[in-house]
């Protein structure tokens, strides 16, 4: 079962790969469907004969329009239509990819014989797999947010591959410390609201993008916010998600706390890892009460949120690397 896994988790990277790839071709072919869009509107012209020249009432003297059913008129609905089928293919592909996903997590506990979580690899696995599976609940209720699949799907692409890469390790039995019920407890809610975290930083970071872009800045990075939804939905997606997963990492540090003082006799001790999960805390909470404060722009409380999810990955891969504790579960030297 533990070859399986393997092997799924890298079909699931490449299927996460193509679906990148195929959102990628509906973001590139969108860009002439907007073209399409300021061409399209008829304009008036004055003294325009057949097959000469008029005079549009806001550009000035244009050409005739070509002929309706021209190559050069269906050209731009044929690309719409391109980019369509490219952002349809890409979803059921992510569809695809989250199921394989599934399947390796699956078989990766089947061959543990316990849940899969008892190490950084695992761990990885799992976020990412409920940030996708997070994104297609989205993507069902919004389907005008699918072309944020470019980046959730290179996030994905990203993780997967370093966590195969640099954090894969064997199938081993869990250490006896976290042979718990509230292994289960702690673990599950802190994976769960981690992959919403993640899940968060998509439209947040896009928000940043296309905020400026709307506020007409075209230097690099803001162009790439062209074609990205509007910036008010962005940002209201970006702080449902963080409601919604800010009491879930509450109750998960809670539990946390309880699950030291049975096993270690302290609730709290300032581990690195538990300083860094307050510090997470901190930093949400400062992100949420700056989000309902109307003195503060959307723009700083969205940073905040990004800051925050920083903070989450310094105490999943740095914590992990550059510091030990009684949390120093990685399993990778």
């Amino acid at each position: 079962m533990s070859a399986v896994s393997d092997q799924l988790v890298t079909f699931a990277i490449l299927v996460y790969l193509v679906a990148m790839i195929s959102h990628a071709v509906e973001y590139a072919l969108g860009n002439v469907r907007a073209v399409a869009t300021r061409v399209a509107p008829a304009r008036e012209l004055v003294g325009a004969g057949v097959g000469g020249v008029g005079v549009d009432k806001v550009d000035g003297p244009v050409a005739d329009a070509p002929p309706a059913g021209t190559p050069s008129s269906t050209r731009p609905s044929r690309s719409a239509g391109r980019a369509r089928l490219a952002g349809r293919i890409a979803a059921a592909l992510t569809v695809v990819a989250a199921a394989l996903h599934l399947g390796a997590l699956v078989t990766r506990g089947i061959a543990a014989d316990r849940m899969p979580w008892g190490n950084m690899y695992e761990f990885v696995l799992t976020v990412t797999w409920i940030g996708t599976a997070a994104w297609l609940v989205v993507l069902g209720k919004r389907p005008s947010l699918r072309r944020l699949g470019l980046f959730l799907t290179l996030v994905m692409v990203l993780l997967l591959a370093f966590a195969e890469l640099k954090l894969y390790v064997p199938v081993v039995p869990l250490m006896p410390a976290l042979q718990s019920y509230w292994f289960i407890i702690h673990v599950s809610t802190i994976v769960f609201s981690s992959g919403i975290f993640l899940l968060g930083v998509v439209p947040a970071v896009s928000f940043l993008l296309r905020n400026g872009y709307e506020q007409g800045r075209r230097s690099f990075p803001y162009t790439l916010a062209r074609r990205l939804p509007g910036a008010a939905d962005l940002e209201r997606l970006t702080f449902a998600l963080h409601a919604f997963s800010f009491p879930i990492f509450t109750f998960a540090v809670i539990a946390g706390a309880i699950w030291a003082e049975a096993a270690w006799g302290r609730a709290w001790g300032w581990d690195p890892k538990e300083t860094w999960a307050f510090i997470s805390w901190v930093v949400y909470a400062g992100y949420l009460h700056a989000r309902a404060t109307p003195s503060v722009k959307r723009n700083v409380a969205t940073w905040i949120a990004v800051l925050g999810f920083l903070t989450v990955l310094m105490n999943l891969f740095g914590v992990n690397f550059f510091f030990t504790g009684l949390h120093s579960y990685a399993g990778v030297e």
